[in-house]
C-alpha cells in the first residue's frame, strides 16, 4: 500500500525517525545509569513495546488497569502503573494479573488509597507499591515538603501485610509550563527536572532514616519526557533515580517541539488528511477544510499557541508550512487557513504533526508504519 492510498484521516509513524528516537533515548538512559522503563500511554502499541524492549527497556509504564491487561495479554510481564488505582474492580482485576505472574506495581498517596490496595490484595499475593510524590506538579502524590505525612503512610504500608513498598514514584508534569520570564526553554527543562530528582531524593533520605527505605533496593522512579531530554543523575545520602519513565520520545510532537525538547525533524507521528471543501475570503486569505477533525487532532493546545498542530510543507523534510494555521476543529473537519492564498486543492492530502500525540494515538485503531511513500507495516493499538 502507498500512503497516498490510506483512509484518511490516519496516523502515519515514520520508521526510520521512530527508530532514531528509540536509540536515542535508551543510549541516554544507560548513559545516565537508570534503567528506562517507557510509558506505552502514548503509543498503546505491543509492536511498539518490543522495539523498545529489544533495546534494552526495563518493564513498561501504563496509566490504566485496561493497559495494563492488554500489554499482559501480549506478553509483558513487568508493568507500573503511575497513579494510585481506586475504583470498583480495579484493584481485583491487578490482582488477578499478579496471581497470573505479571509483575504489578502501582502508585498510593492517601492512607484511604492504601488502606483500600491492603484490603484488596490481603489474602493474595504481595503487591509492589511506590509512594508518589507530588514534586511541585501538583496533581497527584504527597507534597514533597510534607514529610510528617510521608513517613506516616509509609509506616501503614509497613503494616499491611498485603503491600510492600518498592520506592518512590513522581511526575514532572510542570516541565509542560515552559520557561519562566528571561528563562531559556533548556534552563526551563534543566530546572524543573533538577527540581524532581533532587526532591525525590530528599524525601527518600527522610525515609531510610526510619527503615522504610536502603539505599541499595529503593526503586526512584522519575521524568516526562521533556523533562528526561535535561536529566543528569546524582547521588543523595546513598540514594540515586534508578529509572526514567518517559512516553512521548517515540514520537515527539508539536507541543515537545515548541518546549525545545525535540526538533520538528524529529517527529516520527503525522497526522494525514484529505482537503473536502476550499473557500476564498475578500482579504486574500483561503481556507481549506480537512476530513482531521478534533476525533484525531484532538482539542489539546500547546502553550502560547492558538492552533490545533503544526501543518507539514514537506513530509520527506519535516518542514512546517510558514503561513497555513489550523485555525479550528469540529468533530471531523479541521479549519487550514493561509494568509495569501493556499497550496491545497479539494482532493489534496495534509499532513500535519498534532500537539499532542498521546491523545491522537488514543482515537485511532492502527498506526500506519511507513517508509518513504510505502506503508510496511499497520500496527494496532489496545486500550484506546
Amino acid at each position: 500500500m502507498l500512503v497516498s492510498e490510506i483512509p484518511t484521516p490516519a496516523l502515519l509513524v515514520d520508521r526510520a525517525r521512530l527508530h532514531a528516537n528509540l536509540d536515542a533515548m535508551q543510549a541516554r538512559a544507560d548513559t545516565m545509569e537508570v534503567a528506562l522503563r517507557p510509558h506505552a500511554k502514548t503509543h498503546k502499541s505491543p509492536d511498539l513495546a518490543r522495539l523498545q524492549h529489544d533495546r534494552g527497556a526495563k518493564g513498561l509504564t501504563v496509566a490504566t488497569v485496561d493497559e495494563a491487561e492488554a500489554f499482559a495479554a501480549a506478553g509483558f510481564d513487568d508493568i507500573r502503573l503511575a497513579t494510585p488505582i481506586v475504583g470498583p474492580g480495579k484493584l481485583t482485576r491487578l490482582r488477578a494479573l499478579t496471581e497470573a505472574g505479571t509483575r504489578i506495581s502501582f502508585t498510593v498517596d492517601t492512607r484511604e488509597g492504601a488502606r483500600r490496595a491492603a484490603e484488596a490484595f490481603e489474602s493474595g499475593p504481595t503487591v509492589e507499591v511506590l509512594i508518589e510524590i507530588d514534586a511541585g506538579y501538583g496533581r497527584c502524590g504527597v507534597p514533597w515538603t510534607e514529610t510528617d505525612r510521608i513517613v506516616a503512610l509509609a509506616e501503614q504500608v509497613r503494616q499491611s501485610s498485603g503491600l510492600s513498598l518498592t520506592g518512590l514514584l513522581s511526575h514532572g508534569g510542570d516541565s509542560y509550563a515552559g520557561p519562566r520570564e528571561g528563562e531559556s526553554r533548556d534552563d526551563a527543562l534543566r530546572r524543573v527536572m533538577d527540581d524532581e530528582r533532587d526532591r525525590v531524593l530528599g524525601v527518600a533520605a527522610v525515609l531510610a532514616e526510619g527503615g522504610y527505605l536502603e539505599p541499595q533496593t529503593a526503586e526512584i522512579s522519575v521524568g516526562s519526557t521533556p523533562g528526561v531530554t535535561h536529566f543528569t543523575n546524582r547521588e543523595a545520602a546513598g540514594f540515586r533515580v534508578t529509572e526514567i519513565r518517559p512516553g512521548t520520545y517515540v514520537f515527539y510532537d508539536a507541543t515537545q517541539v515548541a518546549l525545545g525538547a525535540a526538533r520538528l525533524q524529529d517527529c516520527a507521528l503525522t497526522c494525514i488528511g484529505t482537503v473536502v471543501s476550499k473557500e476564498r475570503f475578500d482579504d486574500g486569505t483561503e481556507r481549506v477544510i480537512t476530513d482531521a477533525g478534533k476525533k484525531v487532532l484532538t482539542a489539546d493546545r500547546r502553550a502560547g499557541s492558538e492552533t490545533y498542530g503544526t501543518v507539514l510543507y514537506s513530509r520527506r523534510r519535516m518542514i512546517a508550512h510558514p503561513h497555513a494555521r489550523v485555525t479550528a476543529l469540529s468533530e471531523e473537519h479541521g479549519w487550514v487557513d493561509t494568509p495569501g492564498g493556499s497550496i491545497y486543492d479539494v482532493g489534496d492530502p495534509v499532513l500535519l504533526v498534532p500537539n499532542h500525540a498521546c491523545v491522537a494515538v488514543a482515537t485511532r485503531r492502527q498506526l500506519y508504519v511507513i517508509d518513504g511513500d510505502e506503508v510496511g507495516e499497520v500496527w494496532e493499538t489496545v486500550a484506546r
